[in-house]
């Protein structure tokens, strides 16, 4: 199978003038936006936004116009691909749901959260919610190492325990005990 490589520069562009795509369908509820904010705050752009040149030599957002609306001023990443206008609205209509479909490996994230640590009370949000396995497609039985896909039970009421330890040897001791007990923790060094 050929695959084209469609993108044809790289260029930093103040996000201010960027325009939006009029048929962007997607919303950004606050939890959203204030885990962006966090991400930028405490690692600043790491992805590109992408967009198409128009007729006039302008540039119309495909995928990043939270981003763009964060940082208004800023001179942003941005992609600009060689698409027509029907190839960005395919591209507009499915890369977030295309992104969505990805299973979860909880052994793998669960390892993950463990390095992951931020200051940011909007971040720290989201990563609470990845924590506790909300959010995301529908796991697979193999992506969460169940052979015979039988469904979760549902939650018990949840609390939250929070456990002073000696030192990091005993704290990982606990955790890795109460994981393998099924319980869904997180560790914080305060």
């Amino acid at each position: 199978m050929h695959i084209r490589d469609r993108i044809r520069e790289l260029r930093r562009v103040r996000a201010g003038d960027l325009r939006p795509n009029p048929r962007n369908w997607r919303t950004h509820p606050k939890t959203q936006q204030d885990a962006l904010r966090g991400v930028l705050a405490e690692i600043g752009y790491a992805d590109a936004l992408l967009a198409r040149e128009l007729e006039d030599g302008s540039l119309e957002l495909i995928d990043g116009h939270l981003r763009a609306e964060t940082t208004p001023d800023a001179l942003v990443p941005v992609l600009v691909l060689d698409v027509s206008a029907e190839e960005a609205a395919k591209l507009l209509a499915v890369l977030d749901p295309l992104a969505s479909l990805a299973g979860r490996n909880e052994d793998v994230l669960r390892d993950l959260l463990l390095d992951v640590e931020t200051a940011h009370p909007g971040l720290q949000t989201l990563l609470d919610e990845l924590a506790g396995g909300s959010g995301g497609a529908e796991d697979t039985p193999e992506a969460d190492g169940k052979a015979d896909g039988a469904p979760e039970p549902p939650l018990p009421d949840l609390f939250q325990i929070v456990v002073q330890c000696r030192d990091e040897d005993q704290q990982r001791e606990l955790f890795e005990r109460l994981t393998g007990e099924g319980f869904s923790c997180r560790l914080v060094n305060l």
